[in-house]
């Protein structure tokens, strides 16, 4: 029987080591206890948002950060036209600027969803090494209503990378873009100025 045991033990530990291995290989896994610890998160520092802004948010950054290609979105954001008129070290600051920009306004707009319940749709889990690009789906559940939320992911060297987030309709890649271009226009093109006056702002994207 105490063999038997062993056998068992020794079995969930090798399958518990795959699941973990697997999710990090696993686009829809990642994305799905990623969001759960997000959710922990959100529930179990509610008041942190208010009493210590900056723990608060480094909490999420923590989880948030290392899932985003920045680099990638950044240049997306800048567009071809102003990303082929900047220099390498506007790109590079750009990125920074960019990351740091998102992941606060990201940070400050989680603090609104404490309540909050995500669900991931596994009906598309099956994948294969070919597959480069995939999109995964979740629904955002407020306590008042459901939202989707849609994550364009790019396997890249370092593995998935989320490279666009769409929102309930709300696409942010394109709305940073808007706002990058925009923001240029009235800078005269001055792609300095428009870099240091950057700030990430999505809106609520709808939800409420």
């Amino acid at each position: 029987m105490l063999c038997s045991h062993k056998n068992y033990l020794f079995l969930f530990l090798i399958l518990f080591s795959s699941a973990y291995i697997n999710s990090e290989d696993n686009p829809f896994i990642y994305i799905d206890s990623n969001a759960q610890k997000m959710v922990t998160i959100l529930k179990e520092n509610s008041d942190l948002f208010l009493s210590d802004r900056e723990l608060y948010e480094n909490k999420i950054k923590e989880i948030f950060e290392p899932m985003i290609d920045f680099r990638r979105v950044a240049a997306s954001v800048m567009g071809k036209k102003y990303y082929l008129l900047s220099t390498s070290t506007q790109r590079e600051d750009f990125v920074e600027i960019f990351k740091d920009s998102l992941l606060d306004t990201y940070a400050e707009t989680l603090a609104q969803w404490g309540d909050s319940t995500i669900s991931t749709d596994f009906s598309s889990l099956k994948i294969n090494d070919q597959i480069k690009n995939i999109e995964v789906k979740q629904s955002l559940n407020t306590g008042s209503s459901n939202y989707p939320i849609s994550y364009k992911l790019r396997k890249s060297q370092d593995g998935w990378k989320i490279v666009n987030i769409i929102i309930n309709g709300v696409n942010l890649g394109l709305t940073f873009r808007n706002q990058f271009q925009a923001l240029a226009i009235s800078n005269n093109e001055d792609i300095e100025s428009t870099i240091n006056n950057w700030v990430s702002d999505a809106g609520d994207a709808g939800i409420s």
